[in-house]
């Protein structure tokens, strides 16, 4: 199984990447990840990585994309493996396109979790977050059970500061607009699978297991 998985803020991504990565044993690869493991051992690529992100500047595509192809073309990943976060924008794409029929691997499926804008607002707004063991909840879908206190630990919950309505609705726009263009790229290549997110969580899972079959 060799997976990208799109998604906006709020649409249950991390939960669904959690069961893919169990269900088909491969390992989950974000950039986030990659960025901190090479900045933290110091690599050249994690070097150069760093005097962008020093400065505020987005990491340029091309070392983006070097970043993750190394990463791909290591041991656990021969089985295959599921990007998240990666591709995010059509150029990646491309260049990711090239490594890979270079490395003659070949995506088994796109898959691209799809909500309304406004039910991703009321998720984010909703959202609270324990302040010691970070167990999150929400107000309306799944709520604590003693407001403002965390079932784990009995810590006190808070809001980030960022999820307010009008900061998650710019924040959700801004990945829609970037994602669309990537999102019709890989439907013109016939490899993407448009997932319902307003579903429950369980029948997110079914759809997203029916669309990639068995393992190859």
């Amino acid at each position: 199984m060799r997976i990208i998985l799109l998604g906006p803020p709020g649409a249950g991504k991390g939960t669904q990447a959690a069961g893919i990565v169990e269900k088909y044993n491969i390992p989950h690869i974000s950039t986030g990840d990659i960025f901190r493991k090479n900045i933290k051992e110091g690599t050249d690529l994690g070097k150069k990585a760093k005097e962008y992100m020093d400065q505020g500047l987005l990491v340029p595509d091309e070392l983006t994309v070097g970043l993750v192809t190394d990463r791909i073309t290591q041991k656990d990943c021969e089985k295959g493996f599921m990007l998240d976060g990666f591709p995010r924008n059509v150029s990646q794409a491309e260049q990711l396109d090239t490594f890979l029929k270079e490395a003659n691997i070949e995506l088994t499926n796109v898959i691209n979790i799809e909500v309304d804008k406004s039910i991703l607002v009321s998720r984010a707004v909703g959202r609270r977050i324990c302040k010691s063991c970070g167990a999150t909840y929400h107000i309306e879908f799944n709520a604590p059970q003693n407001e403002g206190i965390c079932n784990v630990c009995q810590g006190e919950l808070y809001q980030r500061a960022d999820d307010n309505e009008e900061t998650v609705s710019k924040r959700i726009q801004v990945y829609l607009d970037e994602t669309k263009p990537l999102a019709d790229y890989y439907t013109k290549k016939g490899i993407i699978s448009n997932i319902n997110g307003e579903q429950s969580i369980d029948n997110v899972f079914k759809d997203i297991v029916a669309a990639l079959g068995s393992e190859k």
